[in-house]
């Protein structure tokens, strides 16, 4: 039997599985740098055009328009000819339009960068999901939770590092470049490890998801629609219904935050531990309760309690879900994965706006308990669903 070469051999192959597992982990941090980016710019752009909160809406519609667009496109480039392109004009397009977005003034400027960032951002989501995939796959254990755990991360610590930033007297200008410069460094860093093609072009470069794909998309959607609620409409409820002043409202979301990234950090173990679809029944379900206790009982503490439980319950529910996207023989990975990205940020932009039109016809009160009742739902199919 011949002798393997030094690129055969167990160390070498080693070592590649490893710069595979931590180029995804930067991947995710990219995105989550990216979002915490992008938060402070919010209001210094409402502020920079003058915009009225209808004129920001619709300009924010640019973003989830841009990626929605973005993702089915990079699934199939990335099919076509392979993740590293698609990665490469992502990252630039996220970079370039930071930039653009720190220091222009005019909606027909902000428009297109927008398009532009939300682009950015549905391609190297898309991407990074069909490299944790393939990742997984090759790893033969659960890694989906710990890889969205740093998206998680990365958010939270962006968001800490930019408000540091701020407090400290630098501009925004400043803080955005700093930012873009982060963003750099990380994705130079996942370069060696990213694959070079994780599926082939398999299949149709578009599809409408079908079967168990289109249920994992639902069930998705509906998990970013119920982290969606809390993110637009948390501080809301805690100041109407519960009296809370504006500072201390701010604290509902940060509940949900610290354990959503907590419990997806910890996740890879408790998958491995209680199997991906207990993961989605008893995620579902906590989930649904939390929204429950935070609507029911009126004390402000029982609502950030609940909050701290939702956090707790969708942890885990999306990463499980991509993993099973990726392992269903219904349609390519190519293509269900983008499918469900797509499905779940539809979540994300109808999901606040659908609270806000059963909460005027209703209470906001019982617009919470309609998506506690999709999520026992969720909790549902994670009993029926093969994972």
């Amino acid at each position: 039997m011949p002798a393997l070469s030094a690129t055969d051999s167990p160390s070498a192959h080693a070592d590649r599985h490893r710069a595979d597992v931590w180029s995804t982990r930067f991947l995710f941090l990219i995105v989550g740098l990216g979002t915490a980016a992008w938060a402070p710019l919010v209001p210094h752009v409402k502020a920079q055009a003058a915009l009225g909160e209808a004129q920001l809406g619709l300009l924010l519609l640019c973003l989830g328009i841009g990626s929605i667009a973005a993702m089915p496109l990079a699934g199939a480039a990335a099919a076509k000819v392979g993740l590293r392109p698609v990665l490469i004009a992502g990252t630039a397009a996220i970079g370039l339009a930071l930039l653009v977005l720190a220091h222009a003034d005019a909606v027909a400027v902000l428009a297109p960068a927008l398009l532009l960032f939300g682009a950015g951002m549905g391609a190297i989501d898309c991407g990074m999901n069909l490299q944790a995939v393939a990742v997984e796959k090759a790893r033969g254990r659960p890694m989906m939770s710990g890889f969205h755990g740093l998206y998680s991360l990365g958010s939270l610590v962006g968001a800490l590092a930019a408000g540091a930033l701020l407090f400290a007297g630098l501009g925004i200008g400043t803080t955005t470049w700093l930012a873009v410069a982060a963003i750099a460094l990380l994705f130079a860093a996942s370069w060696p490890g990213i694959l070079a093609r994780t599926t082939t072009a398999e299949g149709p470069a578009f599809a409408v998801p079908r079967g168990t794909v289109l249920v994992i998309g639902i069930l998705c959607c509906i998990v970013f629609l119920t982290e969606g609620s809390v993110l637009d409409w948390s501080a809301v409820f805690l100041s109407q219904s519960r009296g809370l002043d504006p500072a201390r409202a701010t604290l509902g979301y940060a509940a949900f935050s610290v354990t959503m990234t907590a419990g997806r950090l910890a996740g890879d173990g408790i998958v491995a531990r209680l199997g991906r679809s207990r993961v989605v029944v008893l995620g579902g379900l906590c989930a649904a309760a939390g929204l429950a206790l935070s609507v029911l009982v009126p004390a402000w503490e029982a609502a950030l309690a609940g909050y701290a439980l939702i956090g707790v319950g969708c942890a885990n529910i999306v990463p499980v879900l991509f993993t099973a996207a990726g392992r269903q023989d219904a349609m390519p990975a190519s293509v269900a994965v983008p499918a469900v990205t797509t499905l779940g940020y539809a979540g994300v932009l109808a999901g606040p706006a659908l609270i806000g039109f059963i909460a005027q016809a209703t209470s906001l009160p019982f617009a919470f308990l309609t998506v506690a009742v999709l999520l026992v739902g969720v909790a549902v199919a994670g009993r029926v669903i093969r994972f």
